[in-house]
């Protein structure tokens, strides 16, 4: 009896279903049409937006900057001159607050002279100690016064982040970070300063890489040492009219060496002890815009010159007193400084250095800029850290302690590669807070200096 109402139930369920299907048709076929025109009108104005980029100022600066065939030569190019404006800007003010300094000096020397003060304390805290500071702050001040404002100045203009796009392809090849280029141009300035620069990568693999890597590319503390010994050793062996050009070529190879040595150095690191993925990082460059004058002369000399030179100032004043004492204190007839050369000689020879380069580098720990006076210092036996007059003559006292040109470049490349100063070390300290990786990053680099000091003085001596 209830069949026939089943069958018209079965009838209104397929109409109901069929209407359903239809009005879902149209609705579709209306969703797709809609579509289309939405995304149509989408690339419309992507096209139209496109052409109003392509007018603007900033895109075809960009066109230039990070140009596959320009970007880099006027990346070196730009880096170059900054570069160079530090060495040559620095150097009269250099001049200048060492004279000043070392005035004060006197003053100090005439003060304990007239309460006569024991030799002994006069020398610890005057030849020692005061010494030490004079020639740290007036060798690091003037360069780092004028790399981090430059440096600082075309962050605020928008070009660093270019910088990074060019050369992110080139570190991402080994294993490491695009930005490792933003934290290793610090490190002219100050490794101190480049290592804190680190934080600005992400990843924790490779910050590491950049810290360990920092340390191959010179500080404006080991520039003298490069620039004299180029000038008197390698622009002295040519004709006078060329010996300046050739110093610097010998100073641009080595910088270029350092360079180098960071990228392998990254590569292999990424494949042994931080082996990983390089991550990729996506940036939209920023607009340029004009730098805020006054904010990057606070910025650059308050957070960074004045920060990295008293972190300098707190390892080399202890260090002075040290290398007083040494040179000061006497087993028979010779001092410590004196017993220790010998001691070295032999690994010195090998590399093709002597036990008295080998000591100052190690007493020279403190700050890099101590160096060459502690060498002077103990070849002269003269108990307390100086400067000799002009080039010449300091040319003149090398070479009659055995220099010849092979010397000189093992020491610009022991120079450039060995253990970073006690400045840098202290900065690796605070941020890994490892001391693992703090002792990594003084092995690494020492070994490699041996290293290519020593096949560098094999290879010539065979050749000889």
């Amino acid at each position: 009896m209830e069949k026939p109402s089943n069958q018209t139930s079965l009838a209104e369920i397929l109409e109901i279903t069929e209407a359903t299907r239809s009005q879902n048709s149209n609705y579709i076929r209306d969703s797709i049409v809609e579509s289309i025109y939405q995304h149509a009108e989408q690339i419309t104005n992507i096209v139209v937006k496109q052409k109003e980029l392509n007018k603007c100022p900033d895109r075809k600066l960009d066109d230039i900057l990070t140009s596959p065939w320009l970007g880099y030569p006027l990346m070196l190019l730009l880096l170059g001159f900054i570069f160079w404006l530090t060495i040559i800007g620095a150097n009269y003010p250099s001049q200048i607050i060492a004279k000043f300094l070392f005035t004060i000096e006197s003053q100090l020397t005439g003060l304990f002279m007239r309460f006569h003060a024991p030799h002994w304390l006069y020398g610890l805290l005057i030849l020692g100690i005061y010494r030490c500071l004079a020639w740290v702050i007036s060798v690091m001040l003037p360069p780092m016064a004028i790399f981090f404002p430059c440096f600082t100045l075309l962050e605020d203009l928008g070009y660093l982040p270019r910088v990074a796009f060019n050369v992110d392809r080139l570190f991402k090849k080994v294993g490491a970070h695009g930005k490792q280029a933003l934290t290793m141009s610090m490190g002219f300035g100050c490794n101190a300063a480049g290592i804190t620069a680190c934080r600005i990568i992400e990843s924790p693999r490779e910050r590491l890489i950049a810290i360990l890597t920092n340390n191959f590319v010179p500080c404006n503390g080991r520039f003298p040492t490069l620039i004299s010994l180029a000038i008197i050793f390698m622009g002295g062996a040519v004709f006078k009219t060329s010996s300046t050009a050739i110093a610097t070529a010998v100073v641009v190879g080595l910088i270029l060496l350092g360079i180098s040595i960071t990228l392998f150095t990254s590569w292999l690191l990424s494949k042994t002890i931080l082996r990983g993925i390089p991550s990729s990082f996506t940036m939209e460059l920023p607009s340029y815009r004009k730098p805020q004058i006054g904010k990057i002369l606070i910025r650059s000399l308050l957070d960074r010159t004045l920060f990295v030179l008293g972190r300098a100032i707190v390892v080399a004043a202890p260090a002075g007193a040290m290398i007083w004492a040494l040179a000061n204190i006497h087993i028979g007839d010779t001092s410590i400084v004196t017993h220790i050369g010998q001691f070295l000689n032999p690994l010195g020879h090998a590399v093709g250095l002597d036990g008295f380069i080998l000591l100052a580098f190690i007493l020279g720990f403190p700050a890099n800029e101590i160096v060459l006076p502690i060498l002077i210092m103990c070849y002269l036996s003269s108990g307390t850290m100086l400067e000799l007059k002009s080039l010449t003559a300091m040319r003149d006292l090398f070479v009659q302690h055995g220099w010849t040109w092979l010397t000189a470049l093992n020491m610009m490349l022991f120079s450039l590669l060995h253990f970073p100063c006690g400045t840098a070390l202290w900065t690796i300290r605070k941020e890994t807070g490892s001391s693992k990786w703090t002792l990594l990053a003084f092995l690494m680099p020492t070994a490699i200096a041996f290293s290519v000091c020593f096949i560098t003085t094999q290879i010539i001596r065979l050749l000889r």
